[in-house]
């Protein structure tokens, strides 16, 4: 059982080093390093087959058993929304990216890097999307790569997205970590990630969120932000 372990774990630093390799990511707020460091951070998802991962699908199951239309069509909606209009809701109409240049900038840039390092981290995980574990699971869609459930893409963004904006608008952040945690579970209700899945994005997206905040250029940008945010009265920091 030791060796099988070390093996494990040998295993898994060698995935993380040709990822490393093969995925020369351009980052805009963060290195490489930064991005295997927060990989190195997360736990492996359970083994298919372990008794989490026959919790986790049970779970989705008794989801899938209890969803309703509208669930359905909330998380269908949060399934095709990737980028920041999702906080809307949140700090309310008035947050029209499209009226909000700075703003927009700063969160296209903080969506290019957490796609990037999402992709890396998929890439050494290769976890079993849940319809692959189980083909009669009713998902929202099937179309995206077979092995890159681990960590939850979506959730790696709503948290990353999230912890920014909570720094931009600290009295709106209650509600901007309810709507990540909302997001983050519509993965579940979509039946397109386990739970494990969607903790990782929560660990996953923090620790990217906390050294994109390092960078100069994401201060530059952060501060533009913050700016145009006081202006349009969306903050009163």
């Amino acid at each position: 059982m030791i060796k099988a372990g070390r093996t494990a774990l040998i295993a898994f630093g060698a995935a993380l080093m040709l990822a490393g390799g093969a995925h020369a990511a351009t980052y805009v707020f963060l290195t490489p390093d930064e991005v295997d460091a927060a990989i190195h951070a997360l736990p492996a998802p359970p083994a298919d087959g372990s008794a989490q991962a026959k919790s986790e699908l049970a779970e989705l199951k008794q989801i899938e058993d209890s969803r309703t239309s509208a669930d359905m069509v909330a998380a269908t909606s949060d399934d095709q929304t990737k980028n920041a209009t999702i906080f809307t809701v949140a700090i309310g109409p008035t947050f029209d990216l499209k009226a909000l240049p700075a703003t927009a900038k700063l969160f296209a840039d903080v969506r290019a890097d957490e796609k990037a390092a999402a992709d890396v981290a998929k890439d050494v995980f290769k976890r079993n999307r849940p319809w692959i574990v189980d083909p009669t699971l009713l998902s929202c869609f099937q179309e995206d790569g077979p092995q890159t459930s681990y960590p939850s893409g979506h959730s790696t963004m709503g948290y990353t997205m999230a912890a920014v904006l909570v720094r931009l608008v600290p009295e709106k952040a209650d509600a901007i970590n309810a709507r990540a945690n909302a997001y983050a579970h519509n993965r579940l209700v979509c039946e397109m990630h386990f739970h494990s899945d969607v903790d990782a994005g929560r660990i996953y997206g923090a620790a990217l969120a906390k050294d994109m905040a390092l960078s100069p250029a994401f201060k530059a940008e952060f501060d533009a932000a913050e700016a145009e945010l006081r202006a349009a009265h969306l903050t009163g920091q």
